[in-house]
């Protein structure tokens, strides 16, 4: 299949919306501790979802991994644990710098380590970047990409400096800048594992395309091994915090404030959404790198801008950004401009690779 990199450009912007709003039901959730609400959605996300939608929209699942070699079934795994770290700062980053400056610093360092280092290790870095007009034009768009995400943590970075710490607590509950930005920088560069994940699963594609799945869905298998990952280390931290917190009555309706009940239903739907949604930016990340031809290692770029775009709007939704000055907020804008800009470049250099 030749593909459509434009169709693929519009399927990344999908699962960026996804991504970029996961977070928000979670913010509805009442009286239920973090790691209660997190490993509930976490389930769906983590395994009901990759499962659920494999089984539906590809054929003879089970057949295709087992007849899978060995480290193919296991590396995807591995990079999912190391994944998964990432995914556990990542929530911690949300809560301490808001949604649009925490995703800018995180998503800023998982683009650059999460687009380059698979053609590196793969070594076509120099075929498919350096020697084709295409892949300079792809490299363009990653620069342009980078300079979006700069301006975005800039403009972050001044709104900080400016705001009281009271106006800083009435956007962001739990803000602190230093602290979000060390667990931010350390959730970006293990969140970049989901992609060299990806990269060691390919050729599960092959078996599943040859068991009769359609190009769009070859990869759904591939995000059940990596998703496994990421929910084996997710667990064994949530099951840490429960153990230490005592808070799995939680689950039950039971709180150590009396009086308090949590409202049980509403959580666990709530919970049901979030884990779907951060599901569901998977499920149309591998549609849209299924359209990018023989680049789909820049499916990642076009994936963490994305996210940045709807991430910043949801910022100003919830007004992160309302006591900042206007240039701070021009700033802002001009740093997703750059972002959007990024993306059709390189939805344009993958054409360009026909």
């Amino acid at each position: 299949m030749v593909g459509d990199p434009l169709l693929g450009v519009l399927f990344h912007w999908l699962g960026g919306l996804a991504s970029a709003s996961f977070y928000v039901p979670y913010r509805a959730v009442r009286r239920w501790s973090w790691e209660i609400y997190w490993l509930t959605g976490g389930i769906v996300s983590w395994l009901l979802a990759p499962w659920f939608f494999a089984s539906v929209q590809t054929n003879d699942l089970l057949g295709v991994l087992s007849r899978t070699d060995t480290p193919t079934l296991v590396w995807p795994v591995i990079f999912g644990m190391l994944w998964g770290f990432g995914g556990l700062t990542y929530g911690l980053t949300m809560r301490y710098l808001g949604l649009s400056l925490g995703m800018a610093v995180v998503l800023g360092l998982c683009t650059v380590f999460g687009t380059l280092i698979p053609p590196l290790f793969q070594g076509d870095f120099q075929a498919k970047l350096i020697d084709t007009a295409g892949g300079n034009v792809i490299l363009l768009g990653l620069a342009v990409t980078f300079a979006g995400i700069v301006v975005v943590a800039m403009a972050g970075a001044r709104k900080d400096a400016a705001l009281s710490v009271a106006q800083k607590k009435a956007a962001v509950a739990e803000f602190d800048f230093v602290k979000g930005i060390a667990v931010a920088a350390f959730s970006g560069i293990m969140s970049s594992c989901f992609a060299f994940g990806l990269a060691a699963g390919e050729p599960v594609k092959a078996l599943s395309a040859a068991a009769g799945t359609g190009p769009l869905w070859t990869g759904l298998p591939i995000l059940c091994l990596v998703m496994f990952g990421g929910l084996i280390t997710n667990a064994v931290w949530c099951g840490i915090l429960i153990n230490r917190n005592q808070s799995a009555g939680e689950w039950l309706g039971r709180t150590k404030v009396p009086g308090e009940r949590p409202p049980l239903a509403a959580n666990f739907v709530l919970c049901a959404i979030a884990g779907a949604a951060w599901y569901f930016q998977f499920f149309f990340y591998t549609m849209g790198e299924s359209q990018m031809g023989a680049y789909g290692f820049s499916s990642w770029t076009l994936h963490m801008a994305s996210i940045i775009i709807f991430g910043t709007l949801w910022g100003f939704a919830f007004k992160e950004w309302k006591d900042a000055r206007p240039a701070v907020r021009l700033m802002v804008w001009s740093g997703v401009g750059l972002l959007v800009l990024a993306t059709i470049i390189i939805g344009y250099g993958n054409q360009m690779a026909g």
